[in-house]
């Protein structure tokens, strides 16, 4: 992971004054998640370039990370983290150059208020949103830019780009505004970052944004991506923003992911669910508009009633959303929850207050750790099975074992499958490929039609299909559900 800085500005080697690091010298900076290195690959007065080196340690990184994160385990260890720039490098580039972000130099107090003419080179950095976004993002801020997509494999071409860019930056500016632009742009860029967003990350926001963030057309966007999509840290950020510009709108992106990740006390829980909502919602509209994640529940839900279930298994429960709304109608007796990652159903006990649940309540709940690619006599005797977003998560080769274990071994009497549908995703105007990093595949309403009637077929079902949320003319609705019911012959 690296970032290159280099000026042309004479003596350029004035850039070690204000970095703070000397160019003859090599420097290593400890982090939780590995070890950042500073050193100038070239310094003369003419030119001189440093660089910012990651080496990034992915145990340390999931170490770091402890207990906060509910990740699918194998993606903590197996990502780009250590390849790519993101949140890791802004970290990094924060504790490295504290000094120069604040624009301060005892040695030679008057360079840090001087322009100087820049350019910032970064080979690979995730992009969601593709070279159009960097160059809306930085552009305002006077930036050159020069965003190029790179390919999924050179060797293959065929295969289309990659969400990663090779970003060049070219300009003239104070190296503090630079650094700072930077903080708050790789992660806005990534859409995501490796540790758990706190209250002061508002703040911190702030701090970075001086100047430049409150006059930005698109610090909506930045601010609600920056905050990891936490409403109300967003609307306290905006908030503070208005106050320090003329504009008094606070402006929200519409959301791209299937489901904003969900926080660890109520007032984020119901962030995440404001936070995501159906189509193009102007950011009036976005305030207004049901979330498609309380949709589908609600359309699940009501599906579920309809159909006479009184015993219901979620299978791939995640963090306990559906259970905790199937606990709330007492017309479900037998509540279960399953789902293969122990962390996600840590939470799920703690978000369902299981230790302070009543007993009658508690006596109608069972949650328990399991794989849907194998058999399972705890999977069995339910009248409904529920997989809301889950197939898409699941690889290609591996959908036969989950075929067969739900609808072979489970076989309750009604299984209910949403899964995104591909075709609307170019209602998400910032979405590039899939709606969910973890995301194996996305079909199309053919293509899930096509797998929905060959496993009804193959294990004595029939399935109906029906829309969830806005049915669009065009491309068909954001989510689509299969009610898949057993043949009384069966």
């Amino acid at each position: 992971m690296l970032l290159t800085i280099t000026t042309t500005a004479r003596p350029a080697t004035d850039l070690g004054f204000l970095l703070h690091k000397h160019p003859e010298r090599v420097q290593e900076f400890g982090q939780s998640f590995g070890t950042a290195r500073v050193f100038y690959p070239e310094a003369g007065d003419e030119r001189c370039t440093v660089a910012l080196m990651l080496e990034v340690d992915p145990i340390a990184l999931v170490r770091s990370r402890g207990k906060s994160s509910p990740d699918f385990s194998l993606s903590q260890y197996v990502n780009d983290r250590p390849y790519a720039a993101s949140s890791l490098l802004a970290v990094a580039l924060a504790d490295v150059f504290r000094t120069a972000r604040s624009g301060r130099c005892k040695a030679r107090p008057e360079l840090p208020g001087t322009p100087l003419p820049l350019e910032l080179r970064l080979p690979a950095l995730p992009c969601r949103g593709g070279p159009e976004l960097a160059a809306r993002l930085f552009e305002p801020l006077g930036w050159e830019v020069d965003a190029q997509a790179l390919p999924l494999d050179e060797g293959f071409p065929e295969w289309g780009e990659s969400r990663y860019v090779r970003l060049t930056l070219r300009g003239t500016a104070r190296l503090a505004d630079a650094l700072n632009h930077l903080y708050v742009l790789l992660p806005v860029l990534d859409d995501g970052k490796h540790y758990w967003i706190a209250p002061d990350e508002v703040d911190k926001l702030i701090r970075a944004g001086e100047g430049w963030l409150h006059g930005h057309p698109e610090r909506g966007l930045i601010t609600r991506r920056y905050l990891g999509r936490r409403w109300a840290l967003a609307r306290t950020a905006l908030a503070r923003l208005a106050e320090l510009g003329d504009e008094t709108e606070e402006e929200l992106e519409p959301a791209v992911e299937e489901d904003a990740p969900a926080g660890e006390t109520a007032a984020d829980e119901a962030a995440a669910a404001e936070a995501e909502v159906q189509g193009d919602a102007s950011p009036e509209e976005a305030t207004k508009r049901k979330p498609l994640n309380i949709t589908r529940r609600e359309a699940v839900l009501a599906k579920l009633e309809e159909l006479g279930a009184v015993s219901v298994i979620d299978l791939g429960c995640g963090q306990g959303e559906l259970v905790g709304a199937l606990l709330g109608r007492p017309r479900f007796s037998r509540v279960s929850g399953m789902d293969v990652s122990a962390m996600a159903l840590t939470i799920a006990a703690r978000k369902l207050r299981l230790d302070r649940m009543p007993d009658s309540k508690r006596a109608r709940l069972t949650l328990f750790q399991g794989a849907l690619t194998y058999t399972d006599k705890r999977l069995s005797g339910y009248d409904a099975g529920v997989l809301m977003e889950v197939i898409e998560h699941v690889d290609p080769p591996r959908l036969a074992a989950l075929e067969h274990v739900v609808f072979g071994h489970a076989s309750p009497r009604h299984v209910l499958v949403t899964t995104p549908n591909i075709e609307y995703n170019v209602r998400y105007e910032f979405l590039t490929g899939l709606r969910h990093r973890d995301h194996r595949f996305e079909w199309t309403r053919a293509e899930f039609a096509a797998w929905a009637t060959r496993v009804a077929g193959e294990y004595g079902y029939h399935v109906a299909f029906e829309p969830v949320g806005d049915d669009d003319p065009e491309v068909g609705p954001p989510t689509q559900m299969g009610v898949f019911t057993r043949d009384q012959r069966s």
